[in-house]
């Protein structure tokens, strides 16, 4: 058996976005892998949600069918309600990365475009009827005022940026681009409109504005074929709040009205024709610390009724809160242990919620059944990954009380790698108990040495598993040799809100505590070499990884990634997210500067003797680049071995979908790290080795670059 490799990366395949159709019968979901060094293919595959019927049940697969072009990336395929087409967005045909909207029908024929605007679309969502299709694009007021927002004149030649750029909002750049001026806005799409000229010759024709204005508009959900809801960020300056306005739109009248008003990181949304809204709730103050619940409006009463505060666990994004098909109870996921669980509850809270099932670290699902189908016998479709493979779709039965394995992307590449299974560990820390994994390599000796890496999660609000994005990165650290710790310390979702909340004004020394009651645990074992621990993460792991070096020599070397190192500094140049200092450290740097500067590593820097490499994304508008250049600047002062690795084009999302010779490149330089400073590794320290040397860019083949570990692990 082969080892799993960094390069590998190029060989693998994810699901993502599975939806049932509305007869149950297929599943409609994404197909991602990369296709060179800089593009990952996405398209849209249909698989028979009975799977192969002649194979044992529960655990079936059989080969989807692909039913869009290669050409561009497509997004969010979903079902018309007769379900006899698919709508999706796509990049196919564009000189640029603005998605358009695009019609398949399934009987026959090719996709048919149906939009050609200036904003791109997401957010898509089909009216009851099939006849429209509700979508949101990012637009500016010049954009409406000259219809670009309908269509885009033949000869219009968007500007790059403007020169100079002129700021006048307190969050003016998220996900990698500045807002320029645009404001996100709801429209609706003629389903059978089509940019060739189904509506007469004129694109714009099928188009309606549904907002407009100088506001954020988003989340459109259809409350019946005459009824839009989505969602409005408002407040005195909308920026720096959280307070959310729910809308609805009538058709018939053409009037917009509020229905509501609630408070959270964004909104979801879930409607039923006649006037019920379901919608996600954090409270405002410090909503950072907060979990998300589950609340109901009843337009007609106008009584809110709460669903979820009595459980124990937040309501998460894996799966989209959604009303199942008898429209009395309602479907939402959350994070749970290590997993995603998948929980019912009646929408007027009669009864507490009940978990359905618990299908591993789930990537996107919906509900579904036959009409009037209550919790006992609808299906749900999700895409998941486990510890044995990296992400498939699979159906769960809930009258069956059966999982069926609708696809297996990467058999033929499984069948040829030893793929490690993770141990599950339980240990204390000031009396808390800590859930983490340990992996051990392939060919594992109990009897032989190895050394230590050590992961540490970001959010830090969020939660590990024993796969999702990290499954490659923790199997190609193992392949080279290492034993692979990871956990989630206090302040991880999945474990309560007193867990998540453990953390306040304290993300260094708790965090700290947590990961090294586990490293001590572990290293506790006698095949790990204590002496050989090593250290990485990324955006908080980043700044836990900075944060551990300032604080200990345990570890022989560190590589922290697109971290957080002045919370200062990460205050005025982040997007959205400096509400987590005012949240979690209640705080602000013109009110506790000194306080903040000792709760950054930055503030820690000269304690450093770590080797430590630093990795960013020159794009990231989350955890921006300048708090690392700080950072980067202090050690090499401090005379500490370190380099600083820049990627280009690259935002906060590197490690997860990142241009794949980045993604691999990044792997490969934290391998090649760890090994120079490993006495299990024959390798020299990176610093005295070229640039290119041990990495799969620099090899005109395209395999893994760098040494084999040696017979000691």
């Amino acid at each position: 058996m082969e080892r799993v490799t960094a390069a590998d990366y190029h060989d693998i395949a994810t699901p993502a976005d599975p939806r049932l159709s509305p007869d149950g019968d297929r599943v409609a979901f994404l197909r991602q892998e990369p296709i060179d060094g800089e593009t990952t293919e996405s398209t849209v595959y249909l698989v028979d949600a009975a799977g192969d019927e002649g194979d044992d049940a529960g655990d079936t697969a059989e080969d989807p069918r692909r039913l869009t072009l290669a050409e561009g990336a497509d997004a969010e395929p979903r079902w018309s309600p007769s379900g006899d087409r698919i709508a999706f967005t796509a990049t196919r045909g564009a000189d640029d990365d603005r998605q358009q909207l695009w019609v398949l029908p399934l009987a026959a024929g090719e996709a048919r475009r149906v939009t050609d605007v200036v904003g791109g679309v997401s957010e898509i969502a089909w009216s009851p009827d099939g006849e429209r299709i509700a979508f949101v694009q990012s637009v500016t007021a010049d954009d409406r005022e000259a219809d670009r927002d309908l269509a885009v004149p033949e000869e219009y030649e968007p500007e790059d940026h403007p020169d100079p750029r002129v700021i006048d909002r307190t969050v003016y750049r998220s996900g990698q681009r500045y807002f320029d001026g645009r404001r996100s806005h709801v429209y609706v799409a003629d389903a059978d409109a089509a940019v060739d000229g189904a509506t007469g010759g004129d694109p714009a024709a099928g188009i309606e504005r549904v907002t407009d204005g100088d506001a954020d508009f988003g989340a459109p959900e259809w409350g019946g074929a005459e009824t839009l809801y989505f969602t409005e960020a408002v407040g005195d300056d909308p920026d720096d709040s959280v307070e959310i306005a729910i809308r609805a739109h009538d058709f018939g009248t053409d009037e917009t009205e509020t229905v509501h008003e609630t408070t959270g990181w964004g909104a979801a949304l879930a409607a039923t024709g006649d006037g019920r809204i379901a919608f996600t709730h954090a409270e405002a103050e410090r909503v950072s610390m907060r979990q998300t619940d589950l609340r109901v409006l009843d337009r007609e009463s106008g009584d809110v009724t709460e669903l979820t505060a009595d459980l124990d666990r937040g309501v998460g994004r894996a799966i989209a809160p959604q009303w199942g098909p008898d429209d009395a109870t309602l479907y939402f996921a959350t994070p749970d242990e290590g997993k995603t669980a998948v929980w019912h509850v009646p929408g007027d809270g009669n009864d507490d919620p009940e978990r359905l099932c618990r299908p591993g670290t789930v990537a996107g699902g919906t509900v579904g059944g036959e009409a009037g189908a209550g919790p006992e016998e609808v299906t749900v479709a999700f895409a998941a990954s486990e510890w044995d493979h990296p992400g498939d779709v699979f159906v769960y039965d809930a009258g069956g009380d059966e999982r069926t394995r609708l696809t297996e992307l990467n058999a033929d590449y499984l069948a040829e790698r030893a793929v490690g299974e993770p141990e599950e560990v339980r240990f204390e820390s000031d009396g808390t108990e800590i859930q983490g994994w340990v992996l051990t390599p392939p060919e594992f000796d109990p009897e032989g040495e190895y050394p230590l890496a050590v992961e540490i999660h970001g959010g830090p609000h969020a939660m590990w598993s024993t796969a999702g994005t990290m499954w490659h990165e923790f199997q190609t650290l193992a392949a080279r040799g290492y034993v692979v710790f990871w956990s989630n310390p206090r302040g991880s979702t999945g474990y309560g809100e007193a867990f998540m909340q453990a953390i306040e004004r304290d993300w260094g020394a708790v965090t700290l505590a947590d990961v090294m009651a586990g490293v001590e645990a572990v290293a506790d074992r006698p095949y790990v070499d204590e002496a050989n621990a090593f250290v990485t993460g990324g955006s908080f792991g980043g700044f836990m990884t900075a944060w551990t070096v300032g604080q200990t020599d345990y570890f022989r070397a560190a590589v922290s990634q697109r971290g957080v190192y002045d919370l200062t500094g990460f205050y005025g140049s982040t997007d959205a997210a400096y509400k987590l200092v005012e949240g979690d450290f209640d705080a602000v740097p013109s009110e506790e500067p000194a306080w903040l500067w000792e709760q950054s590593p930055t503030g820690h820097a000269d304690a450093v003797d770590t080797p430590t490499l630093l990795v960013h994304a020159e794009d990231d508008t989350r955890t921006p680049i300048c708090t690392a250049e700080l950072y980067h600047r202090l050690l090499r002062k401090n005379g500490v071995d370190t380099r600083f690795v820049r990627y280009p084009r690259e935002g906060h999302e590197l490690s997860r979908s990142g241009e794949p010779a980045h993604v691999v490149d990044r792997i490969e330089r934290i391998a090649r790290w760890f090994d120079g400073y490993s006495e299990h590794h024959d390798a020299p320290r990176a610093l005295d080795r070229p640039d290119e040397e041990g990495l799969s860019a620099a090899d005109d083949e395209g395999g893994e670059g760098g040494e084999e570990p040696n017979d000691e692990g």
